[in-house]
Parts: structure tokens; sequence; C-alpha cells
């Protein structure tokens, strides 16, 4: 899957910050909340797709909690893993919801952004290339399926063609190598880093202003290059 979006919005007032696992993502999200909520009104927000921080409040339910956990975290690793092969009714189900609950973060995004709020994201939804890897529709990356699965994969795309049409005021995108990312988070599998490196830096996240840096380079030069770029982007958004 690989098609660029016509925006019909206007930039929003949202800083968004995306990158490979290991890149700095978070580190950045949390000094930029820190030195911008001093200015103004500002919040600081997870756009992922959350299915592990979601597992784990599902197990924490009582009697049926931890094994319908367990179950639900497998499902949704087994689509991760086979690219390709329809999943099941269920595994579709979860992945389909998983994905509504990204849209409904975005909506409390948005409603914050008409407030007046300026938001700081970890992470950004796109739709240009398929899977939760890259921020992107999980089931779009299967083919076939029965009607049911189909009809959420259909759904499923609406959705993040919907978040994409309204593209951030800001997109700071942090490179880095694979072994680099891989030293900083050694639980992920390298291959996995491989993939988002390879394909994260020719995202256009909808002709989104991007502003690329280096996540090998200290923690403080970062954050006062993306300081000085978020500044003349607000500036020009007022206008």
């Amino acid at each position: 899957m690989s098609r660029k979006i016509i925006s019909e919005h206007l930039p929003v007032r949202v800083i968004a910050i995306t990158g490979c696992d290991g890149s700095g993502k978070s580190t950045l999200a949390a000094s930029l909340f820190n030195h911008l909520s001093s200015q103004e009104p500002t919040e600081l927000l997870y756009l992922g797709q959350s299915s592990g921080r979601i597992g784990e409040w599902i197990s924490e339910l009582p009697v049926i909690g931890a094994p319908f956990g367990r179950y639900l975290r497998s499902k949704a690793e087994r689509v991760h893993e086979r690219s390709s092969a329809p999943p099941g009714n269920m595994a579709a189900l979860v992945i389909f919801l998983l994905s509504c609950w990204r849209a409904y973060k975005f909506r409390r995004m948005l409603s914050k952004s008409r407030q007046g709020k300026l938001l700081i994201t970890d992470r950004y939804p796109q739709a240009e290339v398929a899977g939760f890897r890259f921020d992107g529709p999980q089931l779009a990356k299967t083919t076939g399926g029965n009607n049911w699965v189909r009809k959420l994969c259909h759904l499923e795309k609406k959705l993040y063609h919907w978040m994409a049409s309204y593209p951030p005021l800001l997109l700071i995108r942090l490179d880095i190598d694979a072994q680099t990312a891989f030293s900083r988070k050694p639980d992920h599998a390298l291959s996995a880093l491989q993939e988002k490196i390879a394909v994260i830096p020719h995202l256009t996240f909808n002709g989104a202003h991007i502003l690329d840096l280096d996540g090998r380079e200290p923690a403080k030069k970062i954050l006062g290059e993306s300081l000085r770029v978020i500044q003349v982007s607000l500036k020009s958004s007022k206008s």
C-alpha cells in the first residue's frame, strides 16, 4: 500500500515526532513539552496503537483478564508477523479495534488543538504504507479474507485516510542506524528496526513540513534545532 493522500485540511497545531524505536522520540517529546509548556498551553500525547498497554489493562481484569489478554496479544502479533495472510475473524477485530483506539486519541488531539492548545505527539498516523510498525493501517498488509475481514480492512483504511488528511504543523523525523537503535532497544528485533529505518524516511505524511534530524547527535543539539524550527513554524501559522 503506497498512496499519496490529498490534504483536505490546513495543518493542525501539532508538533509530531516520528522515527525508528531508539531514535530518541520520547526523550525529545518530553524535552519539548518542558520548554514549550512555559510559553503557552501545551500537551504531550502518544499516538501509537498502544497494543501493549491495552493488553496490560485487559490482563489486570479479574478472572478472565490474564488469559484473554494473552489471547489478544498473540492474535495481534500473528498479524504483525504474517504480513500478507488474511487474519481470522477475531484477529481482524482486534486489529481494527486497535485502529479505532488510535482514531479516538486522534479525535481528542484535534479537539484540544481547536481549543488553542499546542500538541506534541510521539508518533503520527499515516496512510501511505501499511503496517502498525509505520503507524499505518495494519489490515491493509493482508490480502483476501472473508467478507467480514475485507469490510474491516476497508473501514480501517478509511480511518487512516481521515487521520492523514490532517497534516501536523511540523513533523520532526529522527534518523538512526540499525545498530545504534538496537543498542538502545535490545528488546526489539533487529529485523523490525531495520524495516522501520528503511521505510520511515520515505513517508511524506501528506505533504507535512518535515524537519529531518540525526538521532545520534547529542540530545541538547537536537532539542535546540527543534525549538528553532518550531518557533518559525508557529510564527508562520499566525501570519
